[in-house]
C-alpha cells in the first residue's frame, strides 16, 4: 500500500498542485514552497483523527484567504490516490477500487479487463475531501468521500472514520506533536498504541472520584475552612438551608476528556536528588532531542504493530544527530508501507535514492514536482559518494553558484562577505542572497551540473575561467547567469587584481606567522621583488588549495583592493537576484498663472 498521486486544490499556499510519490520519499524546496502544506492535505483526506478537528477547516487554509470571491464559494479539495492495496484492503475496498497503471503513472478509465491484469497495473483507491464555506449555517465545512462509484444522484459516499483507518496514514508534526505523544489525548502515538492492542482503559471514573475526594483545607489552621463557614452563613440569609450547604474546595472537575489531556507520562532525567531519590520531570520537559527520539521509537512500535502504514513526518532531523537520524530514517523505511519526510538535513537526503527526492517548485501558487537526478556524465557511484558535500546543499536551496574549482568555491563567498561589510548598498553576501554554492571540480562539469539544477528549477550562476568558444555556449545554454574570467585560473586573477602593496603584505605575514611552506622558495622577505612575490604566491596557492589560500587574501582585502572582476561579478549577482526598484517619476508642478 502506498499514496502515488495527490491532487490539491485551494488549499494554504497551493493553489493548484499534482505530486507523484515514489514508495517511500521525501519532499525538499525551498521555504514556504509547500512540503507541509502537501502533507496536511493527506491527513485532510486519510487521517483518521482530522474529522475531529472543529471546524475541520477556517478561512487561513484557503489559498489567499479567499473563501468566497463574488458571492462564489471556493472549494478546497485533496484527492488521493493509494495503490498497491493489500488483499485485505482490496476486499474490504471491494465496492470503491479502480486501477492505476504503475508504468504511466495514470488512472485507467473502464479498461478493457484484459488490461487490468498487466504486471504494470494494480487495484487503487481514490479518495476526495472537500471543504467549503456554508453561507447559511455562517461556518466552514469539509468531509471526505469515495471518487467511484458516482451515485445516480452525481453524489458520492463519504469515506468514514472507519475507512480512514484501513489505510494507515499517520502524520507526525514533529515540534507540534512530540510533546504529546505520550499523553492519551485522542490521536496521541500513545492512543494509537493503545487503540492497536486493543486495550481499553477503565481508570477514568476511579481517578475522578480519587481526585474529587482528596481532602484540601481540612486543617483549620489554614484559615480557609473557616471564610468557606462564613460564606454558607451568608448563603442562608438569602436562600432556602437546603442549598449552598458544604462549600469546599475539591482538586478538579475534571471530565473524562479533560483528564486524557491533563494526565503527563515522568520520565527520569538523569539528576539525583539531594535525598538520594531520581528525578523524574514530565515527558514534555525533557530536551528535545531526547522528546524527538522517543517518538521516533515509537512510530516504530506503531508500525510494527499495523504492518502496513503509511508514516508522513516533517523535519525528523530537528535537535536530533547525524547518526540517529540516518537510523531512525533507516528503520522507518524499514517498518512502514511507505514513508514520507520533509527535510531540511543532507544526512536525511543521502538515505534515498536520488528519484526518491521530490523537489518542489511553487510558482505563485501553482506547485509541480520534479524527481531528483544526476548528469548522465557522473557515475552513480560518484554521484552517491558526493551527494551530501556537493549536491544537498543545492536540492536545499532556490539559488545555485557553480564554481569552477575549489579556489573559486573558497573565495566567491568570502570576498562577497566582504565586500558586503565595505559596501552593503552595493554588495551582498552569498547566504542573505539565498544562494548555495556548489564546486564543479572541473569546467567540463559545468554544463551537466547546470542542466540538472535547471531542471529542478534552481536559478543557476556559474563563474569559470576562459573557454574556448565551443565550451562556453554549452556552459551559456546550461545556467541562467554565467561569469567568465578574462584569463586562464582563478589564482591567476586574484594575482593579478590584487595591488602588489597587498600581496606582499599577505606573502610576510604568512612568514611571519610561520604559514609559509618550506619547500617553496625563495622564502618572502623584505626585499623581495613584485615578480618575486607574485612567482612564489602562485605556487602557494596551488600547494593550499584545499586550505583556501586565495579566500584567505581576498579576505583581507580593501575595497580598491578587489580584482575588478570580482566587484563586478557580485554586483551582477545582487543586481540579478534583487533587481532595483525603479524610482517613481516626480509628479509635474502644474504652475497656475
Amino acid at each position: 500500500m502506498r499514496i502515488v498521486k495527490i491532487v490539491i486544490k485551494n488549499f494554504r499556499g497551493i493553489k493548484d498542485g499534482e505530486i507523484l510519490f515514489p514508495n517511500h520519499g521525501v519532499l525538499v524546496g525551498d521555504n514556504n514552497t509547500g512540503k507541509s502544506t502537501i502533507l496536511e492535505a493527506i491527513d485532510l483526506a486519510l487521517g483518521p483523527e482530522r474529522m475531529k478537528h472543529r471546524p475541520v477547516i477556517d478561512e487561513h487554509d484557503f489559498y489567499a484567504g479567499d473563501y468566497l470571491v463574488a458571492d462564489n464559494n471556493i472549494e478546497i479539495s485533496s484527492e488521493v490516490i493509494i495503490s498497491d492495496l493489500s488483499e485485505e484492503q482490496e476486499t474490504y475496498f471491494k465496492d470503491n477500487l479502480e486501477w492505476w497503471n504503475n508504468s504511466t503513472n495514470t488512472l485507467l478509465t473502464e479498461p478493457p479487463a484484459e488490461e487490468t491484469d498487466s504486471e504494470h497495473v494494480s487495484s487503487a483507491l481514490r479518495v476526495k475531501f472537500i471543504g467549503s464555506y456554508d453561507t447559511e449555517e455562517d461556518d466552514f465545512i469539509g468531509d471526505t468521500f469515495y471518487c467511484s462509484p458516482v451515485k445516480d444522484d452525481s453524489t458520492l459516499t463519504k469515506f468514514s472514520t472507519k475507512d480512514k483507518r484501513q489505510c494507515g496514514f499517520l502524520i507526525l508534526r514533529t515540534l507540534r506533536t512530540g510533546s504529546r505523544a505520550l499523553s492519551l489525548e485522542r490521536g496521541s502515538l500513545l492512543d494509537i498504541i493503545l487503540d492497536l492492542r486493543e486495550i481499553k482503559l477503565k481508570l477514568w471514573e476511579d481517578v475522578l472520584v480519587q481526585l474529587r475526594r482528596l481532602p484540601i483545607v481540612a486543617n483549620p489552621e489554614l484559615g480557609i475552612s473557616t471564610i468557606l463557614t462564613g460564606i454558607q452563613n451568608a448563603l442562608r440569609n438569602f436562600v432556602p438551608s437546603e442549598w449552598g450547604t458544604d462549600p469546599q474546595l475539591k482538586v478538579t472537575d475534571l471530565t473524562r476528556e479533560n483528564l486524557r489531556k491533563n494526565l503527563n507520562a515522568f520520565i527520569a532525567t538523569g539528576a539525583t536528588k539531594a535525598n538520594g531519590d531520581k528525578h523524574i520531570a514530565p515527558f514534555k520537559k525533557q530536551g528535545t532531542g531526547t522528546v524527538n527520539t522517543l517518538v521516533l521509537s515509537m512510530l516504530s512500535m506503531i508500525a510494527e504493530l499495523k504492518k502496513n502504514v503509511i508514516f508522513a513526518m516533517e523535519e525528523p532531523e530537528i535537535a536530533i544527530p547525524p547518526h540517529t537520524q540516518k537510523r531512525i530514517i533507516s528503520t522507518i523505511r524499514k517498518q512502514s508501507a511507505q514513508a514520507l519526510f520533509t527535510s531540511h538535513s543532507p544526512y536525511v537526503l543521502e538515505e534515498f535514492d536520488p528519484s526518491e527526492v521530490i523537489v518542489l517548485q511553487n510558482n505563485n501558487g501553482v506547485i509541480r514536482s520534479v524527481p531528483a537526478s544526476f548528469p548522465n556524465t557522473i557515475k552513480r557511484k560518484q554521484f552517491k559518494e558526493q551527494f551530501r558535500k556537493k549536491y544537498c546543499e543545492a536540492l536545499l536551496s532556490k539559488r545555485v553558484l557553480i564554481a569552477e574549482g575549489r579556489t573559486e568555491y573558497d573565495s566567491i563567498p568570502v570576498a562577497a562577505r566582504r565586500l558586503n561589510e565595505l559596501d552593503p548598498n552595493k554588495y551582498s553576501s552569498l547566504e542573505a542572497l539565498g544562494i548555495s554554492v556548489i564546486d564543479a571540480e572541473s569546467d567540463s562539469q559545468i554544463e551537466p551540473i547546470g542542466k540538472l539544477l535547471k531542471s529542478l528549477g534552481k536559478t543557476v550562476y556559474a563563474i569559470y575561467d576562459k573557454q574556448e568558444e565551443v565550451q562556453r555556449l554549452k556552459i551559456i545554454a546550461a545556467i541562467d547567469v554565467g561569469f567568465e574570467s578574462s584569463v586562464k585560473t582563478f589564482e591567476k586573477l586574484v594575482l593579478e587584481g590584487v595591488p602588489a602593496s597587498r600581496l606582499k603584505t599577505f606573502a610576510l605575514a604568512l612568514v611571519a606567522d610561520g604559514d609559509w611552506p618550506n619547500h617553496i622558495t625563495p622564502t618572502p622577505n623584505a626585499t623581495s621583488t613584485d615578480d618575486e612575490i607574485k612567482a612564489g604566491l602562485e605556487k602557494y596557492f596551488g600547494w593550499s588549495k584545499g586550505a583556501s589560500g586565495a579566500a584567505n587574501l581576498l579576505e583581507g582585502c580593501a575595497l580598491n583592493e578587489f580584482p575588478d572582476f570580482i566587484k563586478t561579478t557580485i554586483e551582477a549577482i545582487k543586481t540579478h537576484t534583487e533587481p532595483p526598484q525603479p524610482t517613481p517619476e516626480a509628479n509635474p508642478i502644474e504652475v497656475l498663472v
